[in-house]
């Protein structure tokens, strides 16, 4: 349990250099050095309890990896043989359970897949069902779960029934090993990391009809030495404590800037944030700096583009509870298999604050207004956790089970400290 009340910030100029490294690209640095041939190298890679799930299984599978130091910087170098008849503890993480099935597929061998209890009611039917018409084969549809691997997995064409960059990343690691080429086509574009990050180290990928076609790797990749940017869904939070407060301005420094990533920014904007961002550098991703400042926000609906803002929800819903009107989020249905239900998750805590917000079965309405003091839970979601953390910027409230931050931001209430006092 945390106490949180408001610093009365004002007329403050700020600058923020490091924030939190990019979650996602964190995962991909090391799941992808499986199929590169050489030493990869890393630098600044979130440590925090999901990518250090990564980290672990990693080197369970047999690759030889320097000690991480406390900058993130680390290198990697992976067995073309992996070990086999393992269980690996994927903790929270739905990256690496979903990735490392997507990659061990293709393997020969037999892994038992665990995780926390969260992530144990998240389905894993969507990755199943491909990788299983491929050739691999699974007992169980939910963590715990064992994966048979084989090593002649097929090529096919799959059609998802729904935009995720976990399934496709998946899917496009077993495709990677298969023999003959595969297509896969979502309803819309999901966040597209892996295709991004593969393509730079030459991979076989290119898109068709929509979709994408992914051929069978001929050799392994090349090695890469990346450095990797800091992570705009991390950054949201504190974008939006801008925004709430009192005549502060801020600048974010080195993040991450991919279109399907930074729609969240879009959303604000059409709230009348004062908002602007400006790529400086495209390697393998865009990256580059967001200036906001303080601004009156009015209500929005978003009802499109639900997969580009799936973690980036339950802060909007925060701004969305400091705006003029009335704000409404459908199609989100997704939103109820994350690390909590997020749709009841965030309902019940803005109601507990005093704002008026409705459940729907694929969304919120939420009806702006004023933040009364009260107590929240973060339902054991991270997300939820630091976006109901800024409430404390308009009222005294209490957070229970704050730790869960630990997830993906470890040092979330190191910098929030500059827009609260806390308890």
């Amino acid at each position: 349990m945390i106490s949180i009340s408001s610093k009365n910030l004002q007329n403050a100029n700020l600058v923020f250099g490091d924030i939190a490294s990019d979650k996602s690209l964190s995962h991909r640095s090391v799941i992808f050095a499986f199929l590169c041939d050489g030493e990869c190298k890393v630098d600044n890679f979130l440590i925090a309890e999901d990518t250090l799930a990564s980290f672990a299984i990693a080197k369970k599978l047999g690759a030889q990896i320097t000690t991480l130091s406390h900058q993130g910087h680390f290198s990697i170098q992976t067995p073309v043989t992996l070990n086999s008849n393992l269980t690996l503890e994927c903790k929270n993480s739905g990256t690496s359970i979903r990735l490392f099935a997507g990659l061990l597929a293709g393997k020969k061998g037999v892994y038992k897949f665990t995780g926390d209890e969260s992530l144990s009611k998240r389905p894993m039917q969507r990755i199943i069902i491909p990788l299983s018409l491929m050739g691999a084969r699974f007992d169980g549809n939910f963590a715990p779960f064992k994966l048979y691997g084989n090593a002649q997995l097929n090529g096919i064409e799959y059609l998802s029934p729904i935009a995720s960059a976990q399934v496709k990343s998946a899917f496009i690691l077993s495709a990677l090993q298969a023999r003959g080429e595969s297509f896969f086509k979502e309803p819309f574009l999901s966040r597209d990391h892996t295709e991004r990050f593969l393509s730079f180290l030459d991979a076989p990928l290119s898109y068709k009809e929509e979709g994408l076609c992914i051929s069978p790797l001929k050799r392994r990749l090349k090695s890469y030495s990346i450095t990797i940017p800091n992570d705009p869904s991390s950054v949201i939070f504190f974008i939006v404590a801008v925004l709430i407060s009192k005549n502060v301005s801020a600048t974010f420094k080195n993040v991450l800037l991919n279109p399907t990533r930074i729609y969240a920014l879009e959303i604000l904007k059409k709230m009348g944030a004062k908002l602007s961002y400006k790529v400086s550098q495209s390697t393998f991703e865009e990256i580059g700096e967001v200036n906001v400042s303080s601004s009156s926000l009015f209500g929005v609906n978003i009802d499109q583009k639900i997969a580009w803002l799936i973690d980036e929800i339950p802060v909007l819903c925060i701004a969305m509870a400091c705006a003029k009107g009335v704000s409404k989020i459908s199609n989100a249905e997704e939103l109820r298999y994350k690390e909590s239900d997020r749709i009841a998750s965030v309902v019940s805590n803005l109601n507990q604050l005093g704002i008026e917000a409705t459940e729907l079965e694929d969304g919120i309405i939420i009806k702006g207004g004023e933040f009364v003091c009260g107590e929240v839970s973060s339902f054991g979601d991270h997300r939820i956790a630091m976006s109901f953390a800024l409430a404390g910027i308009k009222v005294p409230m209490i957070l229970h089970g704050e730790e869960c931050v630990n997830v993906s931001f470890p040092n979330f209430f190191d910098i929030l400290d500059q827009f609260i006092n806390k308890e």
